[in-house]
């Protein structure tokens, strides 16, 4: 890359402080990368996805990836592997480091050559087997793989330190620098003359797409409709009005709802299969070639992919994600599929945004407004129908909150998000039943959020708080609220789900999990003492 002309400052700062040489490359050190590096795995995942984007936006670019052969232990390549091979991505060549030796020692499948080839073209590949050393098997592998029907994958026998024998093919030296044996090493390794290299960009002129004022669905107070509808009705709306929109789901978009993207625009539709973690960095290299992502799947399985969405933050990747099916209120598919700790997954990355809406309404309005927005953005929809709280001209802008019950004088605040929305206004029909008044508050948005306003809020309804959410207490809601009114003496009770749930009928599991109306009357009624 020195030679190339991508790198113009001194090697020797490697890793040091002020150099924009880091340990793994990142993208605000080089302008340049345009993914973060270092945890394996997940490069053939970002390689697919901008192989795909070429393939939709009729661009003729040819995408390369380079891997080690550590990193192919690692399931995700696997899933990789195996998309290319559906999407047909002759565009796609990877090229397969096999120096056979990892940190620690020899890597599990060493020098077999023969495993590999095998492996890879049972996954449907065209696949070249070279001398890593040799410029020539090189240059003549790359060009069959590119001139091949099928996805391309070179493998390149190399040995560690090859030209050097104090550490060719010796174990021990990952990562290490050769100190006082540089001179040595320079005066052993031949210096060849090296030719001339230009990096060669891509086209640079991306598609104009179609970008249309979206007609997006109305509805009334009183309707029953779940989130994850109104999230899907409204996806379709976006994908009709613009062409950069992709939906990707995880073969579960009949119960996300993202398949209505189909109805109108199938070609927007991106079909994942279950493989979550490849899924999450497929649609990383997608966004990077121009194209606004909306990621869904179950709320619980994104937690298969923590790390490829924690990479895709560090990226500074501007992405949509929405996790249905969330929390105890799905029911009967029992604990494996609530999703109790997403919140907190999402609200640890950088930078990133969290929203929750309670009914069709508040849906429509967030995910109207995820498209364009920037960094990482969460929505967490819901399987039992709600009733419409809203009018339909309500905004919701992010950061606020929304009082759907807002008495004078209350005696204590109510909060909730999506479901513990409606729990918190039937508990305080109860209450009022006793003489008790309680305003409900929607923290539709979780981060950000307001606290200031908030915190004036609930001290002007009796500086108490009892907080429901269906979701596990450590990260969630009520963790981020007690942090942020920490000082302000607000007077604050937390519900969640503490324990595992099982699986039985919505309401019946909500309650036995002590986030329903009756657990939080008592909690009031404690509050209150």
């Amino acid at each position: 890359m020195d030679r190339a002309g991508a790198i113009d400052e001194n090697l020797d700062s490697l890793r040091d402080i002020d150099s924009h040489l880091q340990g793994h490359p990142m993208p605000m050190s080089l302008d340049w990368i345009e993914e973060a590096t270092g945890s394996l795995g997940q490069g053939v995942s970002i390689a697919v996805g901008k192989a795909l984007a070429a393939k939709k936006q009729g661009r003729d670019y040819h995408t390369y990836c380079i891997t080690g052969d550590s990193e192919l232990s690692e399931g995700q390549i696997y899933e990789a592997f195996q998309l290319a091979s559906y999407y047909d991505l002759d565009n796609l060549t990877v090229v397969c480091d096999i120096n056979r030796l990892g940190q620690r020692g020899e890597t599990m499948v060493g020098h077999h050559m023969d495993w590999y080839r095998d492996r890879f073209d049972a996954f449907g590949w065209h696949v070249e087997v070279v001398d890593g050393h040799s410029i020539e098997e090189l240059r003549a592998g790359l060009d069959r793989a590119e001139e091949s029907d099928r996805p391309g994958v070179v493998l390149a026998e190399t040995v560690k330190g090859k030209g050097f024998p104090p550490v060719e093919g010796e174990n021990g030296f990952h990562g290490k620098p050769l100190n006082d044996r540089v001179d040595e090493a320079l005066e052993t390794i031949p210096d060849p003359d090296m030719p001339d290299t230009e990096i060669q960009h891509g086209d640079g002129d991306r598609p104009v797409f179609c970008d249309d004022a979206p007609d997006t669905p109305s509805y009334s107070k009183g309707d029953e409709l779940a989130t994850r509808d109104a999230y899907g009705d409204t996806l379709k709306a976006l994908a009709e009005a613009k062409c950069d929109l992709l939906a990707v789901d995880g073969e579960v978009s009949n119960s996300t709802r993202s398949e209505h993207v189909k109805d109108v625009a199938p070609d927007q539709f991106v079909e994942s299969f279950i493989a979550e973690q490849n899924m999450v960095s497929m649609a990383q290299g997608l966004s990077i070639k121009g194209h606004e992502i909306f990621c869904s799947t179950f709320s619980a399985f994104f937690s298969r992919a923590h790390d490829q969405l924690r990479m895709a933050s560090l990226s500074e990747a501007d992405m949509n994600f929405v996790g249905s099916h969330c929390g105890v209120s799905i029911g009967a598919d029992g604990a494996s599929q609530m999703g109790l700790s997403d919140i907190a997954t999402f609200r640890s990355l950088r930078d990133s945004t969290v929203l929750y809406p309670s009914d069709a309404v508040s849906a429509r309005e967030l995910t109207d407004g995820m498209y364009g927005s920037n960094g990482i953005t969460y929505l967490r929809t819901t399987r039992p129908e709600t009733p419409v709280i809203y009018d339909d001209s309500e905004e919701f802008p992010v950061g606020g909150f929304k009082t759907p019950r807002r008495p004078e004088d209350a005696d204590v605040v109510l909060a909730g998000a999506g479901v513990t929305v409606h729990q918190a206004l039937r508990a305080a029909e109860i209450l009022e039943n006793k003489d008790i008044s309680a305003a409900v508050a929607d923290i539709y948005s979780i981060k950000p959020f307001d606290t200031g306003e908030f915190a004036d809020f609930v001290q002007e309804n009796g500086g108490k708080l009892v907080v429901s959410e269906d979701h596990y207490p450590e990260g969630g809601i009520g963790e981020m609220l007690g942090s942020e009114l920490e000082g302000t003496g607000i007077e604050m009770r937390t519900l969640g789900v503490d324990t595992i749930p099982h699986s039985g009928r919505k309401q019946k599991v909500i309650h036995q999990a002590g986030i329903g109306f009756h657990a939080i009357k008592g909690a009031v009624e404690e509050i209150l003492k």
